[in-house]
C-alpha cells in the first residue's frame, strides 16, 4: 500500500493573529506522520481530550496518537468519508460518508462501529457536534439542508432547510451554530435548540465562502472565500467588520484561543 504523509502543521499555509503581532518564521514542519493507504482523504480532526488525531481517509478513519504518531484505531467499511466530529463525554464519534449519506457512528474507546444512520439529505460533509445541544449538526452538501441527531439516543430530530449549499460549521457553545453556505455566499445562523434559521447574513465582497472560524472572546466570525478573500464577521449583528486577502484555493480555516492565532489552510494536492 501507498503511504500518504500527513503535515499537519504544513496545511496551515497562511497566518493572521488576531490581537498581537507575530513574527515571520514562527511556524515551522516539527513532524511528519506516514499512514498506509491510496485514498483521497479530506477533514483532520483532534481530539484534544484524548491526544488522538482522527484521519478521513477515503473508505476508514484512521486514529493517530498525537504524541507518538501511531495508528492506534481503525473504522473502516465506509463510503466516501469527509469529517469526523467526537463527543468526548459520551465517548462516540461520528463520520460524515458521502458516497452513500449516512453518518457512521463508533465508540471511541473500542472503535467499534455503534450505528450507521442515513441522513435526510443528499452527501454529507463537514459534521459537528454541539455540546451545548448534546446535538450533530451534520452539512449536507447536494441537499441545502442539515440533519440534526441527537448524540444521546442517536436518532435524527430535525432536518433544518437553508438557502445555499452548506459547506462548514461552527458552534458558539451558548446555543448558536454559524454555518457558511457557499453557493449562497453568506452564513446562516442557526438556534441549537429550537432548529431556527434565526438569521442569514451576506459575506459580500466574499464571495463562496468555504473554512469558517470563531474567536468567542471578540465575536468575530473568520470566513474564507474563494476569491482570494477573508471575511471577518460581527458575530452577534452580522455587520462585515473588515477583509483580508488570503491565498488561492482556501479550504479551511481554525482559531486559537489560547495564542490568538487564526489560521487559514489552502487546498494541497494528494
Amino acid at each position: 500500500m501507498k503511504k500518504i504523509t500527513i503535515l499537519a502543521i504544513a496545511l496551515l499555509t497562511v497566518c493572521f493573529v488576531t490581537t498581537k503581532a507575530a513574527s515571520a518564521g514562527t511556524y515551522k514542519i516539527v513532524n511528519k506522520i506516514s499512514i498506509e493507504g491510496d485514498e483521497k482523504w479530506d477533514y483532520l480532526f483532534s481530539d484534544d481530550e484524548s491526544g488522538r488525531l482522527y484521519v478521513s481517509h477515503g473508505s476508514q478513519v484512521q486514529a493517530i496518537d498525537e504524541a507518538t504518531g501511531k495508528v492506534v484505531g481503525k473504522i473502516t467499511g465506509l463510503k466516501g468519508v469527509h469529517g469526523i466530529a467526537i463527543a468526548p463525554a459520551l465517548n462516540k464519534g461520528y463520520i460524515s460518508n458521502g458516497k452513500d449519506s449516512s453518518v457512521t457512528i463508533f465508540n471511541t474507546n473500542t472503535f467499534e462501529v455503534i450505528k450507521r444512520v442515513v441522513v435526510t439529505g443528499v452527501s454529507p460533509d463537514a459534521i459537528l457536534f454541539d455540546p451545548f445541544s448534546q446535538k450533530v449538526i451534520v452539512c449536507n452538501g447536494h441537499s441545502n439542508n442539515l440533519t440534526v441527531i441527537d448524540a444521546v439516543t442517536d436518532e435524527i430530530v430535525s432536518t433544518i432547510a437553508l438557502t445555499g449549499n452548506p459547506e462548514f460549521s461552527v458552534t458558539n457553545g451558548k446555543g448558536l451554530i454559524y454555518i457558511n453556505l457557499e453557493s449562497a455566499s453568506s452564513v446562516a445562523v442557526i438556534n441549537a435548540s429550537t432548529y431556527e434559521v434565526v438569521n442569514v447574513w451576506p459575506v459580500a465582497p466574499g464571495v463562496e465562502p468555504t473554512g469558517l472560524a470563531l474567536d468567542n472572546d471578540t465575536h468575530r466570525l473568520f470566513s474564507v472565500c474563494a476569491n482570494k478573500l477573508m471575511v471577518v464577521v460581527d458575530a452577534e449583528s452580522g455587520k462585515v467588520i473588515t477583509t483580508l486577502p488570503t491565498g488561492d484555493k482556501t479550504d479551511g480555516a481554525g482559531f486559537d484561543p489560547s495564542s490568538n492565532v487564526l489560521t487559514v489552510q489552502t487546498e494541497m494536492k494528494q
